[in-house]
């Protein structure tokens, strides 16, 4: 048998690999890069030094505490950005249309939201929408739409970090709540915010400082109570923790209004004092620039905007 004297072409790097390159080319840190990946810094370490065998290139200029890309690193990242992006963009629309014609809504925002607003109201969107199915990524970090394949995001913030194309829904206001059977103890009042010195407050922790809003120190500011000792503290890592703890008796917490409305009116929850604090923050919806003109999306942007004026009703 003759053998072919046509070589094989030269064997591609593997996706995990090119994944693992752009993530830490963008954010040129291995340990960001696997944070975004679901990765160990070693494990994307690992990865940049197994693609710097197969191409027989440095990628990265290990500095002190610091990295930068080499010449071959930024011709790399270009394709493997414009490369993955397209790939990202082909499977979306094929999942979007599904193997049995089923078109896919994939929607990202924070764990608090989706579990104490939206996932509760959902029903009433898929009920009106059966033919679609709905992807909820609850996440504390902010995703890109793009990149990560997402519809829609609703984000949380003020007007001026959410850019011009954001689509307001509602503010947001802050006030006490608590449990009915924590109004009724008579033996620990709670008519008056100085009461509050009776009663555990339900704590969201937050070392760096990224969410003010969030405690019971800028809440406490506003009624100028900057001296009161609660009788105890429970920290919790997410909102969406905070308000079952309060729900259950364990201490008063600050409702965001309006993610504890449904609890209010049901009388799960009540808000022992009429003034609130307005973080002067909203909750907007932002439409990735592939989604744009799908009627899919639209629905639900519609349905969000509905719900949304009911709130202010």
């Amino acid at each position: 048998m003759r053998k072919s004297n046509v070589k094989a072409p030269p064997r591609l790097p593997s996706l995990d690999l090119l994944k693992g390159f752009e993530a830490a080319a963008r954010l040129l840190s291995f340990t960001k890069a696997g944070d975004e990946l679901y990765l160990s810094q070693s494990a994307v370490s690992r990865q940049i030094q197994e693609l710097e065998e197969q191409l027989g290139v440095a990628l990265f200029e290990r500095k002190h505490r610091a990295l930068a890309l080499t010449e071959a690193g930024q011709a790399l990242h270009a394709a493997s950005a414009q490369v993955l992006a397209t790939m990202r963009s082909v499977t979306d629309r094929l999942r979007a249309t599904g193997a049995r014609g089923r078109r896919t809504l994939a929607v990202t925002t924070t764990q608090s939201l989706a579990s104490l607003w939206l996932i509760p109201r959902l029903s009433g969107f898929t009920r009106m929408h059966p033919e679609l199915d709905v992807r909820i990524s609850a996440e504390t970090r902010v995703l890109d739409l793009e990149r990560d394949g997402l519809d829609l995001a609703i984000r949380h913030g003020p007007a001026s970090m959410v850019g011009a194309n954001a689509l307001r829904l509602f503010g947001e206001r802050m006030f006490p709540v608590c449990s009915p059977r924590l109004l009724r103890d008579k033996a620990k009042p709670l008519r008056v915010p100085a009461d509050l010195r009776h009663h555990v407050l339900l704590q969201y922790d937050d070392p760096d400082g990224r969410h003010p809003w969030m405690h019971w120190k800028t809440w406490l500011e506003v009624e100028r109570l900057t001296d009161l000792r609660p009788a105890g503290n429970l920290v919790f890592s997410g909102y969406d923790q905070i308000i079952p703890a309060a729900v259950a008796g364990h201490g008063v917490a600050l409702g965001r209004s309006p993610l504890v409305r449904k609890l209010l009116a049901a009388g799960e929850l009540v808000a022992p004092f009429k003034r609130s604090a307005d973080p002067a923050r909203a909750y907007f919806a932002i439409l990735s620039k592939n989604s744009v003109g799908r009627p899919e999306v639209a629905d639900f942007v519609a349905w969000l905007r509905a719900e949304a004026e009911a709130e202010t009703r």
